[in-house]
């Protein structure tokens, strides 16, 4: 099994030693043996951080590229983990999705602003106000409640 160094493993996958260290010190990555005070790692670390790469650009933070790896049963294959981890994160950017839209709709409103003062406009918003069940008051805009933010 070839011995890799922390830069050339950091090369082949993009990444700084830095990151690599914080991956292991997080138990994203397994601890490595050392040859003369020097990380060395086997071919399957660099896959790993193939994996962690990608799991990251695809917007997964470092808590959920743990439950990747860690959260699941031995036995669970790595397609069913993606499935689980991947329709989570779709839901997520799905709420995501609908706050930037009321968000945008929002501020075309706010764009054509007629208040002269900040106070006139505060009060319209209140008046424009619905309660919801947690009594927590959230602005309509085309007969929409605005998702909180």
């Amino acid at each position: 099994m070839p011995e890799l160094t922390i830069s050339e493993v950091g090369r082949r996958v993009g990444l700084r030693p830095s990151a690599i260290r914080y991956y292991e010190r997080l138990g994203i990555l397994p601890p490595t043996m050392r040859k003369s005070g020097q990380r060395r790692y086997g071919e399957n670390v660099v896959y790993r951080l193939a994996v962690i790469n990608q799991a990251r650009q695809v917007g997964f933070s470092l808590k959920e590229v743990r439950d990747l790896f860690f959260a699941f049963g031995r036995r669970t294959t790595a397609g069913d983990r993606w499935k689980v981890m991947s329709r989570q994160k779709l839901d997520e950017l799905d709420r995501a999705v609908e706050r930037i839209f009321a968000m945008k709709e929002l501020l075309h409103r706010l764009e054509n602003c007629g208040c002269g003062a900040l106070d006139e406009c505060g009060q319209k918003m209140v008046e424009k106000c619905c309660s919801d069940t947690s009594g927590v008051t959230a602005p309509v805009i085309n007969n929409r409640k605005i998702p909180k933010l």
